[in-house]
């Protein structure tokens, strides 16, 4: 067994795809649409659904925005450098809600992002 994707109800589909491609590197892998269902289903991700976990982004097009609610977390994604990538979101117009520095409690130096959604994306520095 293994962990396919994780799943995110998102307003605006281009919008959403623009966020995780541009500004966190992701590709857009594939793009269904689903006319008898109006919804759109478009996976991103870091390697093809065949070698590692994705993100399918769900547009159901009557549905211009979501109540996130208060049970789930955030995605987390491994970057070299959280200072680094937080300027270059801030750079292109997103939102850092924690700036990078360490942990607390702890030495990992972390941050949190959010995409056009609001859902809150945890950058991990990677080890040296």
């Amino acid at each position: 067994m293994r962990l396919l994707h994780t799943m995110l109800r998102v307003g605006d589909l281009d919008r959403s795809i623009a966020f995780y491609t541009e500004l966190l590197g992701m590709k857009l892998l594939r793009r269904d649409d689903y006319p008898d269902g109006k919804f759109t289903l478009a996976f991103v991700g870091y390697e093809d659904e065949r070698d590692g976990t994705v993100l399918e982004l769900t547009h159901n097009w009557d549905t211009p925005s979501y109540d996130l609610g208060t049970g789930f977390g955030h995605l987390a994604v491994e970057v070299d450098d959280a200072y680094a990538a937080c300027d270059r979101i801030k750079a292109q117009g997103g939102t850092v809600v924690r700036e990078a520095g360490p942990m607390k409690h702890g030495t990992t130096v972390i941050a949190f992002v959010t995409d056009p959604d609001g859902y809150k994306i945890e950058f991990i520095q990677k080890k040296k």
